[in-house]
């Protein structure tokens, strides 16, 4: 396993135990649909949550400042498709970022979850 793929499995732990702190419910990890790839996938409530998720460590900027218009456009392709696979309402989803930012030796430093990034009703 690459440093980059255990970084990343750290994040997206980091990540799941926040949401599932904040009452989501985590019903998948790793989703791979549509040539992309669904981080986490959870519930809130009634709503179908797919959360991308951000890791830096010791890296110049913030995780959150990673996610550009074309890994949105990329979320919601997979989102879109998931939805399409599995016979679900778009209208009942929402796409979430977590950032996990972690300092140089390896602690979270912050971990921030913005809900309904830029995709209402995908």
């Amino acid at each position: 396993m690459t440093e980059r793929r255990r970084l990343g499995d750290f994040g997206e732990r980091v990540a799941a135990h926040r949401l599932e702190a904040a009452g989501m419910a985590i019903l998948g990890r790793n989703l791979r649909i549509g040539g992309g790839e669904i981080d986490l996938l959870a519930r809130e409530g009634e709503t179908l949550v797919f959360v991308e998720v951000r890791t830096r460590r010791g890296a110049p900027g913030l995780a959150a400042e990673s996610v550009d218009a074309a890994k949105v456009a990329k979320l919601l392709a997979a989102a879109r498709a998931y939805c399409e696979r599995e016979g679900l309402d778009p209208e009942a989803t929402r796409l979430d970022v977590v950032a996990v930012d972690l300092d140089s030796a390896g602690r979270a430093r912050a971990v921030r979850h913005f809900r309904g990034i830029d995709a209402p009703g995908l």
